[in-house]
């Protein structure tokens, strides 16, 4: 049975005779409970994020095992065994632009990490292998599922503005452009093309454009390029399924259990928008990233 528990300490220097470092002190709590856990086991799982400080009225991820603990300081430790367990295929970086970066995206990779871990997010592995190591503010998310660019900023600053850009997209032209690859069940080509689909997703207004790039007749699956003007949750997946072409691996929105051994069949394949940091004699500056051609979808 997969091990799961919450731990959570206000550290007492009246009541530890022992050191106070946040190691020590988690440890020594943890030999009064049933969980027996190595100190190996314990520092494996904070090196993955799993301890917490909070501090006065601010909680964050602590990794620094020799941190010292002051009155009333609260450790709160997060142990789920099938999640430290957990492994993914390293990240790609595309280009580093300094004042943010863009990366590729595996599958099963997430953009931010939770409370029990954050050691197999594209955060954590930016902060990892970044050169100048620099702070990480993911600017948009990518699907778990999904492969593809993602966009991280670098100050607090830059992750405003980046994010500025992405919440007002669909009011400043062509700013900010994402493209996208799917492969779908069945043959889209005899569709219109390109096909715009426009239903509500979530009650809120939703458009994409959906162009069949070919048509695989051995497993009756097209290949499809898809731009988007809004950024709504699933939104390429649910427009797929609502005119008949699920995604292939899509196990929410698409065809139960035929996909089961795949993973899902979309990818974040380009991102260009104008720089609001650069500028060329005085111009702005159009940015364009894409994904090299190995990394994109390609029938098997």
């Amino acid at each position: 049975m997969t091990l799961i528990f919450e731990h959570h300490i206000t550290f007492d220097p009246t009541l530890n005779d022992i050191s106070n470092t946040a190691l020590a002190v988690l440890c020594a709590s943890l030999k009064e409970t049933e969980y027996a856990l190595s100190t190996s086991q314990i520092k494996q799982a904070i090196s993955k994020g799993a301890l917490w400080l909070t501090r006065g009225k601010h909680t964050q991820r602590l990794r620094r095992v020799k941190k010292a603990l002051l009155p009333t300081d609260k450790l709160h430790f997060y142990y789920n065994e099938a999640v430290l367990a957990s492994e993914v295929t390293d990240a790609r970086l595309i280009s580093d632009e300094g004042k943010y970066s863009v990366w590729y995206k595996p599958f099963g990779m997430l953009s931010q990490g939770s409370k029990w871990s954050d050691h197999c997010t594209i955060a954590r592995f930016a902060q990892q292998h970044l050169t100048p190591e620099r702070p990480v503010f993911i600017v948009h998310r990518l699907d778990k599922a999904a492969t593809g660019l993602i966009l991280i900023a670098h100050s607090k600053k830059a992750a405003r503005a980046l994010t500025n850009m992405f919440e007002s997209r669909s009011t400043t032209g062509n700013l900010l452009a994402k493209n996208y690859q799917i492969i779908v069940h069945g043959n889209h080509s005899t569709n219109p093309q390109p096909q715009i689909i426009s239903s509500e997703v979530d009650e809120k207004a939703a458009r994409s454009i959906f162009t069949c790039l070919a048509y695989d007749r051995t497993h009756d699956q097209s290949l499809i390029s898809v731009k988007i003007d809004t950024g709504r949750k699933h939104q390429i997946r649910i427009h797929a399924a609502s005119i008949g072409f699920p995604v292939v691996g899509d196990r929410l929105h698409g065809i139960a259990n035929s996909d089961s051994t795949k993973n899902l069949q979309l990818c974040a394949v380009s991102l260009s928008f104008i720089c609001p940091f650069s500028t060329e004699q005085g111009q702005p500056i159009q940015k364009k990233f894409e994904i090299p051609d190995a990394l994109k979808l390609s029938f098997v």
